[in-house]
């Protein structure tokens, strides 16, 4: 797999490719579908993002406010209160990167400022397309997520996906964001309402290799595999390395998860077969 460099916020870069790369979840919200509750005061915040560095993530990824279908959205001022005093306290005490999980420009510009080096958008620059500009001025890496939540789909996963994360690209390119700073999220869970769309995706991932960035993947917990497996969300994890497992014999390079160790040694196994398949000239995908 070609290794290629992320350039991040405030100097940093990160290699994708070469290994799998873990950014853990780290949700300081009430409501979370998984974790809701669990990391509301800072300091609980911050231990629990401590915890999942030393298991081995690379980014920690804080996010104000719940995503899950149903949700309501919260106001800016309430998001930003959760999530910039964790953001500040991680980059005071930490070497690990930091993401902010959120579509807002104004929240973006904030956390970046507070330390963070990565935004991530769930709505892929379409709800606030001035998050592309804050992108863009910061340097901050930039996570592109497909979404399909409020219009109609096509009726092809991988065009839905192409369409969507064109215009997407289009908003950044003219903002002038970098081609470097760019990875792409497929958006599992996210309005691909049944577990046939969400594994029809899965399956054919590949194919967005033909946009030409690196892909995030965030399958951690999501409903589907609860439907699959008939377990409650905090009891996903075994299911949710089986998807890593295979999203990464297709080329995946991230991975957004709740439980860093269980993923983290699940991609390692997968990481040295690649490496020994490259090496012996046998392909694993």
């Amino acid at each position: 797999m070609v290794s290629k460099q992320w350039h991040l916020a405030h100097g940093r870069q990160l290699e994708l490719g070469a290994t799998a790369r873990i950014m853990g979840v780290l949700n300081v919200t009430p409501d979370s579908f998984s974790d809701g509750g669990r990391f509301g005061s800072l300091d609980r915040a911050v231990e629990q993002a401590q915890r999942m560095i030393e298991e081995g993530a690379d980014i920690i990824d804080v996010g104000g406010e719940t995503t899950k279908p149903g949700s309501h959205a919260i106001s800016a001022s309430e998001e930003q209160m959760r999530v910039l005093p964790v953001i500040e306290a991680l980059a005071g005490n930490t070497d690990g990167l930091i993401s902010i999980d959120t579509y807002r420009a104004d929240t973006a510009r904030l956390a970046v400022s507070a330390g963070a080096h990565i935004v991530n958008d769930i709505w892929g620059l379409q709800k606030e397309p001035d998050i592309a500009t804050i992108a863009a001025e910061t340097r901050a890496g930039l996570v592109i997520m497909h979404n399909g939540r409020g219009r109609t789909l096509e009726q092809d996963a991988i065009a839905d996906q192409i369409g969507f994360l064109q215009k997407s690209l289009r908003i950044a390119r003219e903002a002038g964001v970098a081609s470097d700073s760019i990875v792409l999220d497929p958006g599992f869970g996210f309005a691909k309402e049944t577990t046939e769309m969400n594994l029809d995706l899965m399956a054919r991932l590949e194919e967005l290799h033909t946009l030409g960035f690196p892909l995030l993947v965030g399958t951690s917990r999501k409903r589907f595999i609860g439907t699959i497996t008939g377990r409650e969300p905090n009891e996903r994890d075994v299911g949710t390395a089986a998807t890593s497992v295979l999203l990464r014999l297709k080329g995946a390079s991230v991975f957004r998860v709740h439980n860093v160790a269980f993923n983290r040694d699940a991609l390692k196994m997968v990481d040295a077969i690649m490496a020994t398949s490259t090496n012996s000239g046998i392909a694993t995908a």
